[in-house]
């Protein structure tokens, strides 16, 4: 079994659902060396999260921003937590709502998703900056 954790960062995004699938991959040269494994994908943040799901049609990721700012919306009189804006506490609760964390197996050198899956960070601040993964792969190394 082998292991290898890197920690990468995320360029700033506007506030949205974004796919980063090709971000982790380019990161992730060795990956290719994996004939079966798991891939663990951890974001170091409270205000932003990982899922996967659509990655052909945008409006996707339009509408889970809509539906994610309707259903938790900002700016609530029951909020105390506002010292750093209106949109933090909010991006607490969707950041908890979606999670922290994928795991994602890997076949023959590749992050085996559906054909119609990707790899979404949601940005759930304004302005949100850099975010950090902690990649960890482990699995069954080819042998060439």
């Amino acid at each position: 079994m082998t292991w290898i954790q890197k920690t990468i960062n995320l360029k700033p995004r506007s506030r949205g659902f974004h796919l980063i699938t090709n971000d982790i991959i380019q990161s992730l040269p060795e990956i290719k060396e994996y004939k079966l494994g798991l891939a663990h994908i951890f974001i170091q943040h409270s205000s932003a999260s990982l899922t996967i799901n659509e990655n052909a049609d945008p409006t996707v990721r339009i509408d889970m921003e809509s539906h994610f700012n309707h259903f938790i919306p900002e700016r609530q009189s029951y909020y105390l937590h506002d010292y750093e804006g209106d949109d933090d506490m909010p991006a607490h609760i969707k950041a908890s709502t979606l999670g922290n964390n994928l795991s994602i197996p890997i076949t023959n050198g590749q992050l085996n998703l559906g054909t119609w899956q990707g790899v979404y960070l949601g940005e759930h601040r304004d302005h949100g900056g850099i975010r950090k993964l902690v990649i960890t792969l482990q699995g069954e190394v080819s042998r060439f």
